[in-house]
């Protein structure tokens, strides 16, 4: 079942494009659609090339295979409001490339073992990268965490009496321990990242400086329109109008969540060279 070997064309192919696209999410917080559709066609050709020149037409079917996965997953994603368009659209490039193995099996394990590297590693990539803005801005999001203190503290003293109920249950069985816990870091964990989006996610810009995909903070009420905030962001459309009228607005920046496919490949292509597909499932 572990009968695969990493092409690494296909592997620096990947490497090159998401590690341009982290730049880009990082600098801009945007993912440009030729990065995603550019990779689609390099790889679907190379597929296709390679099957043709190597009589084997299954490494060009499991492409189309492991694509089609992610193209679902990728707007399971973005309706789930769990990625951006962006970071949607490039995980679906990645589906046509990482299939390595010679058998559907041994690929959808390696799909599998991504996805979840991938949420890992954004994961840890979102709390250090927040930690990193709430230092900083330092003065910012020690007032604004003060203040989400004081605005929650209902949510605290709810967690408190959860956290008591589920310590009398302790006696019962020792999982209540771990309950216990959540329950009394949740609020804290709330309350840091809502501090950190406040005080270091928020900027003041231009109007003549917005682009599409760009996220209000509030309502803007200009030319007779009222525009809202929208988790797709604001449309070319309303981009257009916008730019009509010098006007500062304001505009909620995301953390950029690209940085975790690139670490999250890298450490998939390390296992998979030095433990097989073996090593991915253990």
């Amino acid at each position: 079942m572990d009968n695969m070997e990493v092409d690494y064309f296909l592997a620096v192919l990947a490497l090159v494009w998401i590690g341009y696209a982290s730049v880009t999410d990082i600098k801009k917080r945007e993912v440009p659609n030729w990065l995603s559709f550019s990779l689609i066609a390099f790889v679907l050709v190379y597929r296709a090339l390679f099957s043709v020149i190597n009589s084997d037409i299954m490494f060009f079917v499991y492409g189309l295979i492991g694509l089609g996965l992610f193209v679902a997953l990728g707007y399971l994603f973005y309706y789930g409001r769990v990625f951006a368009g962006g970071d949607a659209k490039l995980l679906m490039p990645l589906g046509a490339v990482l299939p390595f193995s010679n058998n559907l099996s041994g690929n959808l394990t390696i799909l599998g073992a991504f996805v979840l590297l991938m949420l890992v590693c954004g994961s840890l990539w979102g709390i250090l990268f927040s930690i990193f803005q709430a230092l900083r801005n330092g003065k910012k999001f020690a007032a604004e965490f003060k203040k989400q203190m004081a605005k929650n503290k209902k949510f605290f003293y709810l967690s408190w009496i959860m956290a008591l109920f589920s310590l009398v249950l302790l006696f019962f069985d020792s999982i209540f321990f771990m309950l216990t816990l959540i329950v009394l870091i949740f609020p804290l964990l709330f309350v840091y990242a809502k501090s950190v989006e406040e005080s270091c996610m928020i900027k003041e810009i231009s109007t003549k400086k917005l682009v599409e995909g760009d996220w209000l903070y509030n309502s803007v009420k200009i030319g007779g329109k009222t525009i809202k905030p929208d988790w797709e962001g604001l449309s070319s459309k309303e981009v257009k109008f916008l730019r009509r009228y010098n006007k500062k607005v304001l505009v909620k920046d995301g953390i950029p969540f690209v940085p975790g496919f690139f670490f999250a490949f890298i450490i998939l292509i390390f296992i998979i060279q030095n433990y097989g597909l073996f090593g991915i499932i253990l």
